[in-house]
């Protein structure tokens, strides 16, 4: 949603929050997932007034369960750290219409973020080491080669395209790709699967037909690298890790989905959040050193990665209710990020927030593994994005963009954009 430009407020300024009594919820509530026309940026409609009246709330699930729904950045915090929910998918219940009958299936192997642990600490232990602050910074030089290469290619090919296409997609995905050790020009064999992946409306036999593509692909890439060493990662883990075959197929194709698309729809989406602040564009551009705070505070003003669940492996008392032992809790980021209570004018995008602590990375055990890589990715792309379109605008009018308000990673599918030519 396009807000008037604020002055920024400071950190001593006093939070607005409600007065008035708040009421609970009577009766279980379900998941909001409709968004207001007209806000693209803005979580669900119901969602705000559901965190204002209870942060965690009883909530009817499509299959008929009675659960739980978490919305207030305190209770979503501590519930992501709590080692008494779990998140093996098996155990929860799907919180979206169209959900499966019956129990989920067990994450396929790899697939780090439907672990407890002890699988899940020896996974991330495994892969720590290879996702350093450090490491990931020495790759900043590469982002900006390839960053730059797209921009040369942009303005090529002259005003008019689809930002998603031309520069949001390919720059992470060259950057995974280069990461793991994926032939970039393989991507027409992965990305379908790795969308499919991250589809909320798509059959159950659909799904396990894109795993299976995935590790078909990545286990003929796992046996190159056995037999010849590779100066990536894939390369590293196969010679050196005490992972099976099946585990490193596994860790690879989980690897390739997350890269290929989450940090896509954070550069597609943030452009599309900026150009709708002017305000907030400008400030970036007259000051580059703002970069790595604005994407702190683009990571929680959009929450891409929306909402997670997990499942009480035992009578829990949490926010004053108590959770019994096998009831999910639906863990909804995007209200906890637009929570009040921790962050003031929390529906406005201020780039000189500082917008620590935001969720839009998780938190916990889950918290996102690839987190550093996306920062470089972030900082580098979008400043260098707008400093060399300094006109770059919508090519359609904002309602005709088309929102992904049918994936699990929230963004645009198109971006189309345009700008002037000297």
């Amino acid at each position: 949603m396009q807000h008037e430009p604020t002055t920024p407020r400071t950190s001593t300024e006093p939070d607005t929050l409600p007065t008035e009594p708040v009421t609970l919820p009577t009766e279980p509530v379900t998941l909001p997932t409709e968004r207001a026309a007209g806000c693209p940026f803005d979580p669900p409609a119901g969602l705000a007034e559901l965190r204002d009246a209870a942060p965690l709330a009883r909530m009817t699930y499509p299959d008929g369960h009675v659960g739980w729904l978490a919305t207030g950045y305190s209770t979503v915090r501590a519930l992501m750290g709590d080692p008494r929910f779990s998140s093996r998918f098996e155990l929860i219940h799907y919180p979206f219409p169209g959900a499966p009958e019956g129990p989920l299936p067990p994450a396929p192997v790899g697939d780090m973020t439907g672990m407890d642990a002890p699988e899940h600490t020896r996974f991330r232990r495994i892969l720590a080491g290879k996702f350093t602050v450090r490491r990931m910074r020495e790759l900043t030089e590469r982002m900006r080669e390839i960053t730059a290469e797209h921009l040369d290619a942009l303005e090529r090919s002259g005003p008019g395209t689809d930002l998603v296409e031309a520069f949001a997609r390919p720059v992470p995905a060259l950057m995974i790709c280069e990461l793991l050790g994926v032939p970039y020009a393989d991507r027409g064999r992965f990305q379908h699967h790795a969308h499919t992946l991250m589809s909320q409306d798509v059959t159950p036999e659909e799904r396990y037909g894109a795993i299976a593509g995935l590790q078909e692909y990545i286990a003929g890439l796992v046996a190159a690298k056995r037999a010849v060493r590779s100066d990536d990662l894939l390369g590293d883990l196969a010679q050196d890790s005490d992972l099976t075959e099946e585990e490193l197929v596994g860790i690879g194709g989980f690897l390739l989905a997350a890269g290929l698309d989450t940090t896509a729809n954070m550069i597609a989406h943030g452009t599309f959040a900026l150009l709708r602040n002017p305000d907030q564009t400008e400030a970036l551009r007259a000051d580059p050193d703002l970069a790595p705070q604005a994407v702190e505070e683009l990571m929680r003003y959009l929450t891409v990665a929306h909402t997670t669940v997990k499942t009480a492996l035992e009578d829990a008392d949490v926010a004053g209710r108590t959770i019994r032992a096998g009831e999910s809790v639906t863990l909804s980021l995007e209200a906890a990020n637009r929570d009040p209570e921790r962050f003031p004018d929390p529906d406005v995008l201020d780039l000189r927030r500082k917008a620590t602590g935001h969720l839009g990375f998780g938190h916990g055990i889950h918290q996102c593994l690839g987190q550093q890589l996306a920062r470089v990715e972030l900082t580098v792309a979008l400043p260098a994005l707008l400093d060399r379109f300094p006109t770059l605008r919508l090519g359609v009018p904002p309602e005709e963009v088309p929102l992904r308000t049918d994936m699990s990673i929230y963004g645009v599918h198109r971006l189309p954009v345009t700008w002037d030519v000297d």
